[in-house]
């Protein structure tokens, strides 16, 4: 599935692939934009739905 996030550097809106199979997950994803590294915070639910997905800078 798919979503819709902000850059946390540049601020640019990208469609990114999520994959909640997994479950609770925290992963990193350059920018498609401005290529810096974003740090992901997937939160997913019992049926693997999407219960948040929390974007931040890898500086931070």
């Amino acid at each position: 599935m798919t979503e819709f996030v902000d850059c946390p550097y540049c601020g640019e809106p990208f469609e990114t692939a999520v994959d909640s199979s997994a479950g609770n997950q925290n992963y990193i994803e350059d920018c498609p934009v401005c290529c810096r590294p974003i740090e992901f915070h997937l939160v997913t639910g019992l049926d693997g739905e999407i219960l948040s997905l929390t974007t931040r800078r890898d500086d931070d």
